[in-house]
């Protein structure tokens, strides 16, 4: 623990000078980190091999996510370099006005602190995280999982040397070497020294953290995706968006997870969604309806429309109207990002208006949930909740406000 809250006075030490900065400042320190991803890349992918080597009894998915080479080193870098063309919005005036007191009130965008981490084999979240708790004036604690221990350090090196040529406290960016889930649990507790907790991974780390964090904690999203299929879409549209959405990349949070379609078009366009599904062995599951359709693929259960795969699955789900695909999506869902497919405009628009979600996408694959594709450089996660920040989190998600009140020696009457 003391290891811990020393961290945490290293952080909010750091994260004084970080309010401070100016965005030109800011911006080059963030260029200089892309480079250094660059030239430092193979030795971060000799660190990542050997993550991948301590590994075992992991999905395939889930090395996925923890691989790092070449491209994907380059992509984090770019990243960081897209967040440099963004706006900075620290120091934002929201609105001002003046009170029949004469006090002159401004309100005014600031950081939010110290932001605490807890993430699993995404190492591409370490960089994430930092390149916008950076430019927003905040620093940040990571506490990656032990899979990704070696690259997280590594990485996580690389940038605090950019900071120390710098002239940058390196405590801007910290990242714990103890994974145990004790250590974890502490974290979450540091109340005194941590101003808002990230979770990212699994549902099961994500439930965990919302259910025993004393730090205020920003839910970010397991993903169980529908595509709903209306009576009224393009069946070559419908089965290009199922099968991007689904196999681009299945171990993330926006990729498909079940197939919701119209009992009308269902006959037609599963037996064309199955075909182009199995090169990529896509298992399917399905209610009975579906079962009709395609006899080969397994009975869908309760738990079955509950479940995030992040693998090679689906299930199918056969509804008679527009109104059931709503409603069992949102009974199932987990407000993440939800698609339907159709040429019906009035459709469309109940979909958009009615599905609780994040994002809600028409004719468009749920994979587009991401920060780098919305235009925000990085992001630190995709929001599923309501209070603070929804959806992909960028550079205004990270801050906070205060008021700024200037008088001429007004008292209260």
């Amino acid at each position: 623990m003391d290891d811990l809250i020393r961290m945490g006075e290293q952080a909010q030490q750091a994260s004084r000078q970080l309010a401070q900065l100016s965005t030109a400042r800011k911006n080059k320190i963030l260029k200089l980190v892309a480079q250094a991803l660059r030239q430092f890349k193979n030795e971060i992918i000799v660190e990542n091999n050997q993550d991948l080597v301590n590994v075992t009894g992991l999905t395939d998915s889930f090395i996925d996510r923890l691989t790092l080479d070449d491209k994907r080193i380059e992509q984090i870098a770019t990243g960081v370099e897209q967040v440099v063309t963004l706006s900075d919005p620290i120091g934002e005036i929201n609105k001002g006005w003046k009170t029949e007191d004469e006090l002159a009130i401004t309100k005014q965008r600031v950081p939010l602190g110290v932001i605490g981490m807890i993430y699993e084999a995404r190492p591409n979240v370490t960089v994430d995280a930092f390149a916008l708790t950076f430019k927003t004036g905040n620093a940040v604690i990571l506490r990656g999982g032990k899979e990704s221990l070696l690259t997280n350090i590594k990485l996580v090196a690389v940038i605090k040397k950019v900071l120390r040529d710098n002239d940058i406290n390196e405590h801007a960016v910290q990242v714990l070497h103890d994974t145990a889930h004790e250590t974890a649990n502490k974290m979450m507790s540091l109340t005194d020294y941590i101003d808002v907790l990230i979770p990212r991974g699994s549902a099961r780390l994500i439930k965990t953290v919302v259910e025993n964090a004393k730090v205020p904690v920003i839910q970010t999203g397991a993903g169980n995706c529908h595509i709903y299929v209306d009576e009224f879409a393009q069946a070559k549209m419908a089965v290009n968006i199922i099968v991007n959405a689904k196999t681009q990349r299945p171990s993330v949070c926006n990729a498909a997870e079940k197939i919701v379609i119209h009992s009308v078009v269902a006959t037609k366009i599963l037996p064309m969604i199955a075909k182009a599904l199995k090169p990529f062995n896509v298992e399917l599951r399905g209610d009975e309806q579906a079962r009709k359709i395609l006899p080969d693929i397994k009975l869908a259960t309760e738990e079955d429309w509950q479940t995030e795969y992040n693998d090679y699955i689906m299930a199918i789900k056969v509804v008679d109207s527009i109104d059931d695909a709503i409603n069992h999506i949102n009974k199932y869902n987990t407000k993440h990002s939800e698609a339907i497919i159709t040429d019906n405009y009035a459709n469309s628009e109940k979909f958009l208006q009615q599905i609780d979600a994040a994002c809600v996408y028409v004719n468009a694959s749920t994979r587009f949930t991401d920060g780098f594709k919305f235009g925000f450089g990085a992001e630190i996660g995709i929001s599923t909740q309501k209070l603070h920040a929804r959806g992909p989190m960028g550079l205004e998600e990270l801050t906070s406000t205060k008021y700024l009140i200037r008088g001429h020696g007004q008292i209260r009457k």
